[in-house]
């Protein structure tokens, strides 16, 4: 894939293949370590690996699919989707607000009973939650670049902490659990797959960083190889987490704060793992922000605010009521989205982005995008 150069860019604004493939290896994982690997051991057991692999390869269709169309032009796509879009553009701001402001509630979700469950020895208050909001909120007053260079950061808070935790977790790891392959029916894989769409539908989280993307030839070697590493590592993961739980595996939630609780040193120097826990923790509260700044991005887009302090401000109170007064139907909320509204990621998540490819090579409003500073 090779274009003529691209055009001169905003430096604030500019986001580069390497963060892209960085948010794609070591910050995308984040959404199957908590409840997806206890959903795929319920509905696969030992063959947890297969409905994954196949998510993995459906992602990457779509992410090849964005990348190819960011390829065929020196133009980023938003700013040929502004040109297409003309005088609607406000039309697909408000639409990507609702659906990242949907995609964020399961990471909420999730990132809530973990916090609770890992971080709290006795009941934790109504109010214990609080501090991710006030963090949020402060996140989502930046813009698409700080996303890049969070990912840049999360190739050292992930990796290290990740590898730390598979190696004290193999002392126990029994990998005879995951065979036969191809043991159980292939309705329960159907049923892990479909269980598990909103946890592996997150290529769409990508979209706006690609979107501001000026291509480069070898971009999407790098891109495409970061989510495979990604892709790896998570696989890996469940690989050791079934051969670590075998038969309890589908009782066993936010697996990745649990999987190296059997080593033999734990009982002599004490928890040591929990350090590497809370830094993967802290890639948790970066993906679990991404969709809420997505959402703001597009409401700031949307009326025209540069910025974004009083919208992050509302959005997160909203958001923190909800949870406050919602909380103990968490669990009702959780399954009718993931069983019963798992269509809407199939269709917006998966469908929409791949017909970028059509959109034209170049926008009437290109040589006007040096003054322009909206975001996907």
């Amino acid at each position: 894939m090779k274009t003529s150069p691209p055009l001169q860019q905003n430096q604030s604004e500019k986001v580069y293949a390497r963060q892209i493939a960085f948010a794609a290896a070591f910050l995308l994982p984040a959404a199957q370590f908590l409840e997806s690997p206890s959903i795929l051991a319920k509905h696969a057991m030992g063959d947890l690996l297969l409905p994954a692999l196949i998510h993995f390869l459906l992602q990457s269709l779509v992410l090849l699919s964005i990348v190819y169309a960011a390829s065929k032009s020196s133009v980023c796509l938003l700013d040929r989707l502004k040109g297409f879009f003309g005088k609607t553009m406000p039309i697909l701001y408000a639409f990507f607000a609702l659906f990242y402001l949907f995609f964020g509630v399961l990471p909420l979700l999730d990132m809530e009973k973990y916090a609770y469950a890992a971080f709290y020895d006795t009941a934790p208050t109504a109010f214990s939650f609080g501090t991710f909001f006030l963090f949020s909120a402060y996140v989502c007053t930046k813009g698409i670049k700080s996303i890049g260079r969070s990912a840049d950061l999360c190739l050292f808070l992930f990796l290290f902490p990740f590898l730390a935790l598979l190696a004290m977790s193999l002392t126990k790891a029994d990998f005879s659990s995951l065979m036969p392959l191809f043991g159980t029916d292939f309705s329960r894989i159907g049923n892990a797959f479909s269980y598990t769409i909103p946890h592996f539908s997150n290529v769409v989280l990508l979209l706006p960083l690609i979107a501001r993307l000026q291509y480069k030839e070898g971009d999407c070697v790098k891109i495409m190889s970061g989510y495979w590493t990604g892709a790896a590592l998570s696989l890996l993961f469940l690989a050791v987490f079934y051969a670590v739980f075998s038969s309890i595996a589908p009782r066993e939630h936010y697996a990745f704060s649990k999987i190296a609780q059997y080593f033999p040193a734990l009982s002599v120097i004490g928890r040591f793992d929990l350090i590497f826990i809370y830094l993967l923790s802290v890639v948790l509260l970066f993906y679990t922000c991404l969709p809420l700044q997505y959402t703001t991005e597009c409401i700031a887009n949307l009326f025209k605010m540069e910025r974004k302090t009083w919208i992050s401000a509302v959005l997160h109170l909203l958001l923190f009521i909800g949870v406050l007064f919602l909380n103990k139907y968490y669990n009702s909320i959780y399954r009718f989205i993931s069983g019963n509204l798992f269509w809407i990621f199939i269709l917006i998540a998966d469908m929409v982005p791949p017909f970028l490819i059509f959109l034209p090579k170049t926008s009437p409003s290109s040589k006007h995008s040096k003054k322009e500073h909206s975001y996907a």
